[in-house]
């Protein structure tokens, strides 16, 4: 690996990050795209390239839609970097990362899992999240303003015999909460209270990484169980230990526990900053986890890279 190359990750987008038109330009621009969205609607029967093109955004929105449509997107440009620009990730970057969903993008780019497994894998998880909890019974709110710790200590003050606990910490400031809905809407009132900028239920259909997720961890366990993996290269930083494995047993076990676990966003970067990482490297839709490398640790540098001009752009750097 090159000197640069240990001082960067890659990273892949979770959830929120999708929107109608992503993909098109990486599509229109490289065969090597266009490829990587025939073999995911082919390995799930389903024209998603074509929903991800032309909408509806509800529909694309849908669970079970947007995890294997984000992956696709990712990888779409994970394989244009190999083909236009011999990028191997192994020998151009120290570690892969994903929040939450993008854990499936991070290791089928490191090579764990193939395309198709990676979609196939993500089409059970998107229905069996969805279908975990009824709908209303349970939601998400960010709590803006407060550390990890406070949104804890607010979760479990609300609680009772419901559940309620801290499911993503992404940055410094930003926490989200995860439960029942009743438990939900009143930490956004107590932490409103204790001195939040912010706190706001967020426009998901179902309460991700927290216990009321159970049967979509056990369906994932089975569905797992069921898939051939490889140590990834270069290693994946796991959501929820916050620090790297590459035993394809482990993470298969760390997986099937990211469903009701936390998302130790924060912690997997400063994990990666402490092993010398300067820059996080976005393969993907959006900026979401660019824009937040500097709120985690200022010394940090983000960049994205999802359309044809970041791709040269990126390339010229290398």
């Amino acid at each position: 690996m090159s000197q640069a190359g240990q001082t960067r990750a890659f990273v892949f987008p979770g959830q929120g990050s999708q929107a109608v038109g992503m993909g098109v330009a990486l599509a229109e621009a490289f065969p090597a795209a266009r490829e990587v969205f025939e073999e995911v609607d082919d390995a799930l029967s389903q024209p998603l390239y074509r929903l991800m093109a032309e909408g509806p955004a509800e529909t694309l929105m849908l669970t079970e839609n947007a995890q294997p449509a984000l992956m696709a997107v990712s990888m779409a440009v994970v394989r244009v970097l190999e083909r236009e620009g011999g990028v191997r990730l192994a020998d151009a970057g120290r570690f892969v990362a994903g929040h939450s969903l993008g854990e499936y993008s991070a290791l089928a780019a490191a090579g764990t899992f193939s395309l198709r497994d990676a979609a196939c894998l993500l089409k059970t998880r998107g229905l069996a999240m969805q279908r975990a909890v009824p709908v209303g019974q349970g939601a998400m709110a960010a709590l803006l303003g407060l550390d990890v710790d406070a949104a804890k200590a607010i979760a479990a003050e609300v609680a009772g015999d419901r559940v309620c606990t801290a499911a993503n910490d992404n940055a410094p400031g930003q926490v989200v909460v995860s439960g029942h809905t009743e438990a939900v809407k009143l930490a956004v009132e107590v932490a409103a209270d204790r001195g939040a900028k912010r706190a706001v239920m967020l426009p998901v259909s179902a309460p991700f990484h927290c216990a009321l997720m159970a049967p979509a961890a056990d369906a994932m366990a089975e569905a797992l169980a069921q898939v051939t993996m490889l140590p990834p290269d270069p290693p994946v930083v796991a959501n929820v230990l916050a620090r790297a494995i590459e035993d394809p047993e482990e993470i298969r076990a760390r997986l099937v526990e990211q469903v009701t676990g936390a998302v130790r966003w924060r912690e997997s970067v400063l994990y990666m900053k402490d092993a010398g990482v300067e820059t996080l490297v976005e393969l993907g839709a959006g900026k979401v986890l660019s824009g937040l490398a500097k709120r985690i640790d200022r010394s940090l540098t983000g960049i994205a890279v999802s359309t044809p001009a970041d791709v040269e752009a990126f390339l010229t750097s290398l």
